[in-house]
């Protein structure tokens, strides 16, 4: 299972921080992506961590900005957004899958969404 926290309304340049709770599951066995899906657009990757990979990756669009990372204790992975953008505004969505360069397409497991809206 996974859960989603956070989300809302902020101002651009504004800051806000998501949270996916996982069980159920080895949480090593896996990576944890974030993707977000706006308004007539596809979902598009945004990062991904594991706790057994390398650094996490990050989409070229929030390099620099979004900050994925692990709360050991709590089996979560936290996305700290930074500098926000109109564009980023979406459904965000938490997902198990694998860790490599193919993170995006290997989901086997979708958390809920929740809505990040950038707006003045």
């Amino acid at each position: 299972q996974l859960v989603v926290s956070g989300g809302g309304l902020v101002q651009p340049g504004g800051s806000l921080r998501l949270s996916c709770a996982a069980s159920g599951f080895i949480f090593d066995d896996y990576a944890i992506g974030w993707f977000r899906q706006a308004p007539g657009k596809e979902r598009e990757g945004v990062a991904c961590i594991s706790r057994r990979g390398g650094s996490p990756d990050y989409a070229g669009s929030v390099k620099g900005r979004f900050t994925i990372s692990i709360d050991n204790a709590r089996k979560a992975v936290s996305l700290q957004m930074n500098g926000l953008k109109p564009e980023d505004t979406a459904v965000y969505y938490c997902a198990r899958t694998r860790w490599g360069p193919g993170w995006k397409s290997w989901v086997d497991y979708w958390g809920q969404g929740t809505q990040v809206t950038v707006s003045s």
